[in-house]
Parts: structure tokens; sequence; C-alpha cells
């Protein structure tokens, strides 16, 4: 299935849903227990204008305890060029295991360079986060000069980014999300797109973010790459959004002192916001 076909499959169940609740409860086909789990509540999602999404963002990353935090975003829908969100888009960060997007997306650049089972490679640095398979992939694939004129052949300006290793393990690498995101948009037109979005974890289904957004209307509509480091969090992929199709999008915030999971719930907050953008109009 095309990935513009999910997101008329994902309004039409919605919609499907809702009918099927409505008219069962209106027909009296449910017995009471029944109706006693339907009567569950449900997260509400409303959806949000394109005019309030940087306000509502904004709070997030605004709270007094992000005040040292260095915030970097960019969010904006494949299908056009317009940006839909960007804080410090060129604000070179620590990106942790975000720099294996930059490994991957290079080694389908080199795939004749590539392991025999590449695809297997790809879901367990990419999916799963493997630092180690992530460093052997490098020095496969040629190393950093390898890496750099794949990218820039992507799009990627070498003197934009700080590669020093495959995985994202040192804190000398340093990214930005604008050139997450423009990695992200070529790697979506690219030939190999379906290897590379294939590798990426499914929120609240798989890898690394399989025990986050359950239950909210990013499970199994988010495949992105994670990164974890002290006093770094980031979140970096493609979004499935009703009104604007593919989202690509890049957060990744530094703070040195700040909890772990403080981090990850702003970013994970932050992704609904995208979630419920529409177009209202």
């Amino acid at each position: 299935m095309r990935r513009s076909d999910k997101n008329v499959q994902f309004r039409t169940c919605q919609v499907l849903k809702t009918t099927a609740v409505i008219a069962s409860l209106s027909l009296g086909l449910w017995s009471r227990p029944e109706v006693a789990i339907a009567q569950v509540p449900q997260p509400v999602f409303s959806t949000i204008c394109p005019s309030d999404l940087a306000s509502r963002i904004d709070r997030i990353i605004q709270q007094p305890r992000f005040r040292s935090a260095r915030w970097g975003i960019v969010i904006k829908p494949i299908e056009t060029s317009s940006i839909l969100y960007q804080h410090n888009p060129n604000l070179s960060l620590i990106p942790a295991s975000n720099v294996k997007l930059l490994t991957t997306a290079a080694a389908l650049q080199l795939s004749d360079r590539a392991p025999s089972n590449f695809q297997n490679w790809l879901t367990v640095v990419n999916r799963y986060s493997d630092n180690d398979r992530a460093d052997a992939l490098r020095r496969r694939i040629g190393g950093q000069k390898a890496i750099r004129s794949a990218l820039s052949s992507l799009g990627i300006d070498a003197n934009r980014y700080a590669q020093v290793d495959g995985s994202g393990l040192s804190r000398n690498n340093r990214v930005t999300p604008a050139v997450l995101v423009t990695l992200l948009d070529a790697m979506f037109t690219n030939p190999q797109n379906e290897l590379f979005y294939r590798s990426l974890a499914v929120a609240g289904v798989n890898g690394t973010l399989r025990n986050r957004f359950r239950n909210t209307l990013l499970q199994g509509n988010l495949h992105g790459k994670t990164g974890t480091l002290r006093g770094v969090r980031a979140l970096s992929g493609y979004l499935d959004n009703p009104s604007y199709g593919t989202i690509a999008f890049s957060i990744v915030v530094n703070q040195s002192g700040q909890s772990g999971a403080a981090l990850a719930q702003a970013i994970d907050q932050i992704a609904l916001q995208i979630a419920q953008v529409d177009r209202c109009g």
C-alpha cells in the first residue's frame, strides 16, 4: 500500500468507527456489558489550525523547567516546500542516535558496499538503534569520506553537520534539525525510500518507539528514529497526518541536568500537536 493511500485509509477508519458506535447505540444492538466497555473514556483529539500550531509548541518548549534547554525543531509536509513550524532550524546540536539516519541514508546510496543482508542491518540500526552495528556499517561503506560524498548527492552540505561515528554515541557529533529534515525529505523520494522508511521504528508498535504514543493518533502512524544520551533527546522521522499527508519532522533538545523523561515527554507532546494540525480551510 502506498503511503498516500494510508492517509485515506486512516481518515476512513476514523469515520467508520465513529459511525458504527453511533449506529449500534441508537439501535440498541449492544448488551449492557458491551455498552459499559464502549463508554470507557477514550482520548479526545481536536484539530489545530496552522496559525495555532506555533503558539502550542512554543508553550511546551518555553516551560520554566526548559529555561536552559536548547531546542531545534523543523516540521515540513513532504508534498510542499513550505514549513509548518521551525525553531532554531540551523542550531547545531548533539543529535545522539539521530546520527544513524545519516549513516543508513548514506549506506543506501552505497548499497554495492553493503552487507548481503542489508535490509536486516538497516532495521537493527534504525528501529532497534544498535550502536555496534551502526559503527560497523559506517566502516563497511568506506567511513566518513564516503558518507559525506553520499549525503552530498542527497543535497546535504557537509559543512552543516559533524559526524564522528556511525551510531551517535559521541558527543562530538553535531547536526541541525534542518539537515535532518532535508535528509528525510530527500529519502522519501529516493529510489531506496521504502527500505529506509520500513527500517524506522513505528510508534506504539515496535523498536525504540514500541512503548510511546500508544492509544493516540500516532500509534502506527509515526515512523521515526529516537535519540538518547544524558541531557539529550531527539525524535526525527515521518508522521502521517490526515490533512497534510506525510510530514517530515525533526525535534532535538539538549539540556544538561534535565531528566530524560521530561525531555521525552515534551517531545511527545510536540509530536501530538503535529498529528492534530489541519489545513482549516
